[in-house]
């Protein structure tokens, strides 16, 4: 659901992710983009472009964090026998 609000609403989808720095950086970057996309309409897919990333990158911080944390909480090193 974060996915299509970014996509849709940049800025929005970017405050809700907790990430308030880029959400400026994101509505900074509509001004020019709107500008250029009369020209190239490419331009428009711009912001919406690095909310997703920004929202991608976040999320997949998260939870390689939870996975580090996990590991140790358990000890760090899996039992000798242990198999995915």
């Amino acid at each position: 659901m974060i996915y299509i609000l970014a996509a849709l609403l940049p800025p929005v989808g970017l405050l809700v992710n907790g990430q308030p720095i880029s959400a400026i950086i994101n509505l900074v970057m509509i001004v020019p983009c709107i500008l250029l996309g009369l020209v190239f309409p490419l331009m428009f897919l711009v912001p919406s472009a690095h909310a997703v990333i920004a929202v991608h990158m976040k999320r997949t911080d998260r939870r390689q964090r939870e996975v580090l944390e996990a590991i140790q909480r358990s000890g760090g090193v899996p039992p000798r026998d242990w198999r995915p």
